[in-house]
């Protein structure tokens, strides 16, 4: 369900008005409950803008493009719940207010041991009855959303360019294969290509929709660590395996931290038992 008299100004603001550098400072205002039909009178060109706006939204919605906005019912509650959600997201496949999943990333990478414990945790959530989550990058991505549609379980790809573009491009089969059967989000505007910036604030989405992380494999300057850092923001649990524990600073940094929620796990069924056991702690109404 679109909310248009919302989402219209939303798009307004964040695309061609005085927000398109400073989500934060609209998110306040959103979260203080200040509406964007209030918010865009203070623009100098407001028409023109909301104009342009609802032109783009009948485009993305002809295209097969979903916008929700923060105050869309359909809105997913996890994201909702973080202090950085993207006010606007655009999705593909099969949306679910509610998806109880477990986040997997790593190594683009990695090597037949990382690739092989990949698929293993990907099979104990599938069977235990959570979503996949990752980012639809090579490697370690790749491979959890990869084992997860052979299981028939649901996966979700939070990407980090337009929900019409593909990348990289050896993944535009496996990308349609999850808009068939799970689902595929972004937070940016369709038709952005992937920047080196994208990935990181990708991530914070990734993180914030998941109900935990694990870490497979990961190297001291692997873009790995903003998902973690990430989690770690959100208060969600995180879990890293004993090679990126033994191998990277921030990883021990991180479980060795005893005010963060983490744990280090040395075999795929122990990774998935930690992020359990760690959610339980956080929430209710997981998978039993």
């Amino acid at each position: 369900m679109n909310e248009m008299s919302e989402l219209i100004p939303l798009v307004a603001l964040l695309r061609y008005g005085s927000y398109r550098n400073s989500q934060m400072k609209l998110r306040q205002r959103l979260t203080s409950g200040e509406m964007p039909s209030e918010i865009i009178r203070e623009e100098a060109e407001q028409q023109r803008l909301l104009d342009q706006a609802y032109k783009d939204i009948q485009h993305w919605l002809s295209s097969g493009e979903n916008p929700l906005s923060w105050l869309d019912s359909d809105y997913p509650q996890q994201l909702r719940d973080v202090h950085d959600f993207p006010p606007i997201i655009f999705t593909r496949g099969n949306l679910k207010k509610l998806d109880q999943g477990i986040c997997i990333v790593g190594s683009r990478k990695a090597g037949p041991q990382a690739i092989s414990a990949t698929r293993q945790i990907a099979y104990i959530l599938v069977h235990s009855g959570w979503t996949v989550v990752s980012g639809l990058a090579k490697g370690i991505d790749a491979a959890a959303h990869a084992e997860t549609l052979r299981l028939h379980g649901r996966t979700v790809a939070v990407i980090g360019n337009g929900i019409d573009q593909t990348y990289p491009k050896e993944n535009t089969e496996l990308q349609r294969e999850i808009e068939a059967s799970g689902l595929t989000l972004s937070q940016f505007w369709p038709g952005s290509s992937p920047t080196k910036f994208s990935f990181p604030i990708r991530n914070a989405v990734m993180s914030a929709y998941a109900s935990a992380t694990i870490i497979v494999s990961a190297e001291e300057k692997s873009g790995t660590r903003h998902q973690a850092r990430q989690a770690v923001a959100h208060g969600r649990p995180l879990v890293i395996s004993g090679s990126v524990y033994e191998d990277t600073s921030w990883g021990r940094r991180l479980v060795d931290d005893a005010s963060i929620l983490s744990a280090v796990a040395y075999s795929p069924e122990e990774a998935v038992q930690q992020a359990m056991e760690m959610t339980r702690l956080t929430q209710s109404g997981f998978p039993a």
